[in-house]
Order: C-alpha cells, then structure tokens, then sequence
C-alpha cells in the first residue's frame, strides 16, 4: 500500500508507485524460492537420497549408531534438528520411509523398533518417535565408507556451526536400488527401485563395455512389495532409454478351495489395502460386482493378506481378471527419472544414471588416493628427517641439550641435521626415553613400505582403469554380502489374460424404448411378447423410438449442446413395459436445459450419422467416429454448433431424404451427393438454398415418410438447391418430423 507523505501546509500525499514488469517480480521473488525446492529438497542427488534423507543418516552416523546400539527416534530427530531446521514432524516422517518396519525400501537404510507404519496402508499410522527405537542399517558401510579421507565435499550447516556432506560416497548406485518420488515446482521425479544384486551386475558389465545391453541382466523394476510387472521388452527399452515410461504392476493372489475365498498376498507398489477395499466394496454396492459377499484386510504377523470372501459357484480367476480391471490390485507405475547432477536437475535413461554415478564414485575414489597419498607422504616425510637423526643421536642429544632458549631447539635442529621445520618439530616432540636407536629404527622401518604404497597409489590414481578395477570388486563384494532374491516377478504381458467384459455378460435380444420426456427402457424381447399391457408413460409423455438389439450393444444419445452420451445396453437396468423407466437425465448427468435429441444403438459402429441445420447444411458422419478404445462416457463436439440443429437421423446407407424449409419451399435428393467428412463436428455442405431472408430449414425426413407422392418435382440433380414450393394437394397428415413443438 502506498505511504503517506506530509507537505509543509501538512497536506497528505500519496508516494509515487513503482512501476515493475510482472516477469521481473517472479524473477526476483518466485524463482529464489523454485530453485530452492528442485536443488534442495525434492529432486535426488546421484547418491540416490534427498537433502532431508542425507542429513538424517549424517547426524546418525555422527551419533555412533553404524553398528551402535538403538536409541530412541526422539534423540535422532532432535539431534538432525541441527541440520535441518524443517521441524520434528517432518524429520520424524522422512526417518519412517527409511525404516525396516515401513517396508517402502528393497534395502532399509535404517533398522527399527516399533510401529512404523506400513507403506501399503494409507490409514495405519506410525507410533510417536518417543515410543521407536533406531540405529543404522549395516549396508549404511557403503553408504559413509571414506567419508573421513575427504571423499566427497562439506559445505556449513544453516547456521554455520557445524559442517555437513554435499553428497554420500555411497558404493553402489543407490539412485537405483530404492524407490524415490518428489514434487518440486514445475517439474517432479518418480525414480522405481531396482533389485541390488541386478543393478551391482549391470553397472560392472557397462563399466567393462558402455555399449553392453543392460536390460539381460537387469531386465525390469524390483519392489520391495512384491506383485507381478507386466513385462514389454519394447515398453522397458523406452524407460530405460528415456527416463520416462509406465507399466503396469498386478496383485499376487491364491485361491483358498477349503474356504472359498480368495487371498491376496501381494499389490501393487502404488496403492495400498485400504483403496483396494474401498473400490472394492463401491463396486459391490453399485451391484456391478456380484461375486463377493464380504473383503476385509487381514494382514498380521504373518504378513500382508487381503481376503475376498466369494458367493457360491464363483470362478475365482475370472473373479479376478474383473477386478484387476476395475479396481488397484492392477496399478501403473509412472517413471520419470529426474536427478540433479552438480544442481541441474536432468531426466536420464538408466544408462545415463549408471554413467553419472560412475564418474561421481570414480571423483570420490580419486579424492580419498589422494588423501592417502598426502597422509603417507607427510608421514615419509617426517621418518626421513627422524632417520637423518639415527645417524648422531648423541650430536641430536646435544643440541638440545645445550640450547638455552626454548624456541631455538627447531632452528638448531635444523641447521645441526639439514631437515625443515616439520621434521625437526617431529624431532623435538620425541620423549627423552624414545630417543634410542631401537625406537629409532623401529619407526624408520616404515619408509620401504610407505614409499612402496605411494607408488601403488599414485599408480591408481593415474588409471582410471584401475578405478574401474576397484569399483568392480566393491560391487561384486556388496552384491554378495546385501544382494537378496527379485521379488516382483516378471509376467510377458503377451500371456497376460485381460478382462474383456462382453465375454462375461449374457446376451439376450431386447429392445430400447426412449420416450419424449427423457425416460428409457430396456425390454426383454420375451417379456415383450408375453405381455398384453400398455407402455405406462409420464401424464402426456409418449414413446419416440423404439429400438430392437441385443444385450451387448452401445448406446448413443445426442443432446441439443453438440455432445453424445454413451453407455453399453448391458448398464441398462432389464425392465418391463408396465414401469416408467429410468430417467435418462439423471443417468447420464445433463445439464439443467440439456435434453436429448436422437438416440442411436449400434453393435459394430457400421452406418453413418446425417446431421442437418436450419442454416441449410447437411453434414454426413461415419458412425465409427464415435467409437473410443476407452471406455468414454461423453464426447464434446459430437456435431457442429454453428447453427442451430434441425435434425438428426442414423443411416445405414444412402437413402433418399426430403427437406422442408419455414417458407413453404420442399427439396428432395440422395444422400449419396453429400460427401462424407472425418471430422465429427465439421459443418457440413450447402446442401438447400435459403433464398428468402430468414428462412430456415426446419425439417428433414426419408422420402418415404414424407407424405409427398410426386417427389420428382422436388428433387433435384447437384446442391445447393432451393427447391420447390410444396403444392397445394399434397397431404400434410402424412408428413412427419423428428422433433414436434
């Protein structure tokens, strides 16, 4: 708001605003706050752990729990409080997905006591963190192994009081074995988990040949959840050349004959037992499941179970091939690989990933060399000056001894023995008592075997072969030592049986009654030809169409705002002709001035749709342009809406059709002379010339229900068209219309 200023006559004036262009503003504002959330708190780093994770597993190495007894969450939470300042709660939540109890992990990275929850139960909740207990998983050895010999970089904490790792030195490519998701601001990263003992695998036989087909041994995602992966090696090569990608993940189940009840033992990754139940019993209720009689969850101590009890005479596969389509227990997993690499955040393939991390554990092998090199090498340095010594202890004895000054002892040194400060100061610190040729010669026994092990090192350092060479062998021995048996089991999705839900429904001919008010009825054809009652119908309702089809058949209603409503006539409730029926509105949820114009049952998509306008147009549509592969209930834009509709009629063929215009003005002709158009709501051709103005084409009808005996004289070789005037003797009785007044 803008300030208030005061004038010498103390009048009160506004200040001036400054003018500033929005794109600045969110520069200056918005993309701080942006890149704080993509670089510092949702995205991953190489070392497969978030800011939240690595700060978390920091302070518990820091607190001796690697190996260590367990202690209580509280403890770790408020001691991570020193490296992140987001609050216990959120401490506590990101130290639970961690944990062996929560299971959301192939390898948990930190072993727990209590009740943590379980990653497959969204309303279980995990017990407060003065209840748990926890302490370092032992794979955590190859998560800080190093990290002391300057390995990866440390940058401050928040406040500046204490110093904290970049990244891990993890010796595996963690990125890849646990499962990581995260939502920054315009971008996200949902990374699967992939079994350990595949990924050690795969990344030495890239390092040995880039070129080398990773998919043969690592062929698919691992979850720590289990469940089948419906397996496409062309689906899986995109994933694991792009970054991005889905497949679809299926619940394990088996059928328990003694009860007659279905158990199941695995679910997808991606939900949980409680949305399972859920969808589950809505399906019941809406009696589109009729199979079960009762789900509950009965997950315990012997593990995670869900149980479907089944009516009797249920073929329990069939049960579930239904199920898998209609509920969670078939989920997909969407992939997008985003990691941050030296803070860009970057969508790689999983060549790319073992590509980044190998460069990133080669760089922390490379700094921890020459760490060593630069520790053994001041340890050298420092026995060669104490082995000049060895030559005079007496003369080094001495020279102490006759120094007067405290301070000149170094410089004495020095100048007595020919070595620098560093040595000489190693010298002087020496205790009396050690100053014998036996300790002597004990400590300068060590300069063979350091000069020996620099020279190894250098050697290393100077190879990237060798590297490679060491990365291997790390790999190969936490295979071994951590490596667990694949727990989703990969299914070809070519053998998969899908649920189609026609081969499940009886068929039975029956025929569809629509009436003027909006009401339908489904009418079995026996039920129809053993009754002797009258259609009962709404108090000057009447019936406008009745159309005879089978069971399996779609149904497609076009309303006046250009859209079509489908359903299949299996959904249809079955009905007599003494009932009203259903409300058509209610059904399909249309609008409160939405009604529904023309109805059309097909089977095989065959025919076409004849749409005409009062502007005079016709527009002819393949009936097959309706058709969806997916199970759409409303298509917009079902026809144009340029001008007003005057009719609408299935085809099945050309036909002759005859048209009336408000000015009295008839035009007959063949449909075959309107082109046929792809496009569901093109307006069509000039089809009748409207020559008076105002006019308006306001009926069309099949020639053979226009009461018009003489339809020569009204139809005509090529449109547009103005037609004739109607004559006088023609029998307007005879004429219908689709739509009355």
């Amino acid at each position: 708001m803008a300030k208030k200023k005061k004038t010498e006559q103390n009048e009160p004036v506004l200040a001036p605003i400054k003018d500033e262009l929005i794109c600045d503003i969110l520069e200056s504002n918005y993309m701080p706050y942006t890149m704080s959330v993509i670089i510092s708190r949702a995205i991953p780093e190489i070392d497969g752990l978030k800011p939240a994770h690595r700060k978390l597993l920091y302070t518990m190495y820091k607190m001796g729990l690697l190996g260590g007894k367990l202690t209580k969450s509280a403890n770790v939470v408020g001691q991570t409080m020193k490296l992140n300042p987001h609050g216990d709660a959120a401490i506590y939540e990101t130290m639970v997905r961690l944990t062996t109890g929560n299971e959301a992990l192939l390898h948990p990275l930190i072993e727990s006591q209590g009740n943590f929850g379980k990653q497959y139960s969204r309303d279980m909740a995990y017990a407060a963190s003065r209840y748990t207990e926890v302490r370092l998983d032992p794979i955590c050895q190859e998560l800080f192994g190093d990290i002391n010999k300057n390995t990866v970089e440390f940058v401050d904490n928040y406040d500046g009081e204490l110093k904290e790792p970049v990244l891990l030195p993890v010796a595996f490519p963690n990125i890849l074995v646990n499962p990581n998701q995260g939502i920054a601001v315009g971008m996200a990263s949902n990374i699967c988990s992939f079994n350990l003992r595949e990924v050690c695998n795969a990344t030495i036989a890239f390092m040995k040949n880039e070129n080398a087909d990773i998919m043969d041994i690592m062929p698919a995602p691992d979850f720590p959840s289990g469940a089948q992966l419906l397996y496409s090696k062309e689906q899986m090569s995109e994933i694991y050349k792009t970054g991005r990608g889905s497949f679809k993940l299926r619940a394990v189940y088996k059928y328990d004959k003694s009860n007659n009840c279905i158990d199941i033992l695995e679910i997808p990754y991606t939900t949980t037992s409680e949305a399972i139940i859920s969808k589950i019993m809505e399906l019941i209720k809406a009696n589109k499941v009729k199979e079960i009689s009762d789900a509950r969850d009965e997950t315990g101590l012997d593990g995670f179970k869900i149980t479907l009890d089944l009516k009797r005479g249920t073929d329990p596969d069939a049960l579930m091939l239904k199920l898998f389509k209609l509920t969670p227990l078939e989920d997909s997993f969407s992939c997008n690989f985003n990691v941050l690499i030296k803070n860009t955040p970057c969508v790689l393939g999983v060549n790319q990933i073992i590509l980044e991390w190998v460069k990133f554990r080669m760089g922390c092998i490379k700094n921890g060399l020459k760490y060593d090199i630069d520790k053994k090498s001041e340890r050298l340095h420092l026995l060669t000056g104490l082995k000049k010594i060895l030559m005079d202890i007496d003369k080094a004895i001495s020279i102490i001894r006759h120094t007067e000054l405290e301070e000149d002892v170094v410089p004495n040194l020095m100048s007595g023995f020919d070595i620098d400060k560093l040595q000489a100061e190693y010298v002087a610190d020496i205790k009396l008592r050690n100053l014998n040729r036996e300790y002597i010669l004990n400590r300068t026994a060590d300069i063979e075997k350091l000069i020996d092990e620099i020279d190894e090192f250098t050697s290393i350092l100077e190879s990237d072969k060798k590297i490679k060479k060491m990365i291997e062998k790390q790999l190969d021995q936490i295979s071994k030592k951590y490596g667990i048996d694949r727990k989703t089991v990969l299914i070809s999705d070519d053998e998969v049986e899908t649920y189609e839900e026609n081969n499940y429904i009886e068929d039975y001919p029956l025929t569809i009654f629509t009436t003027r008010e909006g009401y339908i009825k489904k009418v079995n054809a026996v039920s129809i030809r053993f009754t002797t009652n009258d259609h009962k119908l709404k108090e000057g309702d009447e019936i406008v169409s009745a159309i005879e089809t089978t069971n399996i058949s779609d149904i497609l209603f076009f309303s006046n705002k250009s859209v079509v409503y489908k359903m299949k006539t299996y959904e249809l409730n079955d009905t007599k002709i003494s009932v009203m029926g259903d409300y058509l509105p209610g059904i399909l949820g249309l609008e409160e001035d939405e009604k529904i114009l023309y109805t059309v049952v097909t089977k095989d998509y065959s025919g076409m749709m004849l749409f005409s306008f009062e502007n005079g147009k016709m527009a002819k549509v393949e009936l097959s342009n309706y058709a969806t592969k997916t199970n759409r209930k409303k298509l917009i834009g079902a026809y144009s809406d340029k001008s007003p509709v005057a009719d609408i009629r299935f085809i099945s063929e050309d036909t002759e059709i005859v048209a009336f215009a408000d000015n009295n003005k008839v035009l007959c002709l063949n449909t075959d002379k309107i082109p046929l158009k792809s496009t569901k709501s093109t307006q069509g051709v000039q089809v009748m010339k409207l020559t008076k103005k105002g006019a308006k084409m306001c009926r069309v009808v099949e020639a053979k229900d226009s009461g018009i005996d003489d339809l020569k004289h009204y139809t005509t070789k090529n449109i547009p068209a103005a037609g004739s005037f109607l004559k006088k003797n023609t029998d307007k009785d005879k004429q219908i219309s689709l739509f009355s007044e």
